[in-house]
């Protein structure tokens, strides 16, 4: 079917208002389009990133809009028609019915990482050319092994891992760098994220890879603000990742030596170009010996080993 997407220039402050009358009319359900709002939501939640695509923030520049979808019928001009009489300066499109709930599977590929690694997506079929496959459904969480901060965090952590290594993931996501860690055969894994729908997503990415309960554990919370948290999670793990951002790596570079066992490795990355000075002034700072920086895209990652 198609369908007609109606598309209405509004005041900030009468979008309510407007939605409220479309609603009366007809229409079933709203898009809102807001530059204040799109500004606001990234001030008030730097602790998730550092960057933010400067083509996404051009798409919300000056945009103050409604937008809602009503079926190319009868019944869905009758309330065209309607909405026309009340606001002539709308426009329209034809949008064509997909399955859009699954489209964006198909830019999810198999990727390689690393030397031992392939991250496929769940619903991919695996190559058959030696590597160990990570499967995962990416979900809405962060860590799809297509971001540079994935792949050099997953390329990192290999040389440490093996048996007996506890992990301990700080800003786990979807737990593809724990789940790494133990396709390479670490022991066990602890994710913890401050997004309350992580523990579910990991624990389910863990057993598309057939790990269970015993070797992955997904906690949310926030690690900087929670001393009972900090508390519960303990010392002597032998690998710590963390692929967040600067702004949470810095302050955790002062916390993270208290979960690492003697001689254990801290890797950590989502640090973006114009950061990484300061971010390695703070590992060096808080007692840790760089022992490699990578970078890709812009993006830089740190491996660490406390002095």
């Amino acid at each position: 079917m198609r369908y007609i997407e109606v598309t209405l220039n509004t005041p900030k402050e009468e979008l309510d208002a407007r939605c409220e009358q479309m609603a009366a009319m007809g229409a079933g359900g709203f898009v809102i389009e807001n530059e204040e709002d799109f500004r606001d939501f990234l001030e008030h939640n730097r602790q998730y990133w550092d960057y933010v695509d400067q083509e996404l923030a051009d798409s919300f520049s000056g945009v103050s809009r409604i937008k809602c979808y009503l079926t190319d019928d009868e019944e869905g001009l009758s309330i065209l028609r309607a909405f026309r009489e009340s606001w002539p300066e709308l426009t329209t499109a034809f949008v064509e019915d997909s399955d859009w709930e699954n489209n964006w599977r198909e830019f999810y590929k198999p990727i390689e990482v690393g030397e031992k690694l392939v991250v496929v997506p769940e619903w991919e079929q695996a190559p058959d050319d030696g590597r160990i496959p990570l499967r995962l459904d990416p979900g809405l969480i962060f860590g799809t092994g297509s971001h540079a901060t994935t792949r050099m965090c997953l390329a990192a952590l290999e040389p440490f891992s093996g048996p007996g290594v506890r992990v301990l993931d700080l800003g786990c996501g979807s737990g593809i760098l724990g789940i790494g860690a133990l396709l390479l055969g670490c022991e066990r894994c602890l994710g913890v994220d401050i997004d309350p729908k992580a523990p579910d997503v990991v624990l389910s990415n863990a057993a598309l890879n057939e790990i269970g309960s015993d070797r992955m554990t997904a906690w949310a919370g926030d690690i900087l603000g929670d001393e009972g948290l900090r508390a519960r999670i303990g010392g002597g793990w032998q690998l710590v990742l963390a692929n967040i951002v600067a702004d949470v790596i810095i302050p955790l570079s002062g916390l993270v030596g208290r979960f690492l066992a003697p001689g254990g490795v801290f890797i950590c990355s989502g640090i973006i170009e114009n950061r990484w000075p300061e971010t390695a002034a703070a590992l060096r700072a808080n007692s840790f010996d760089i022992l490699d920086h990578r970078s890709e895209e812009e993006w830089h990652c740190f491996v660490c080993r406390a002095k």
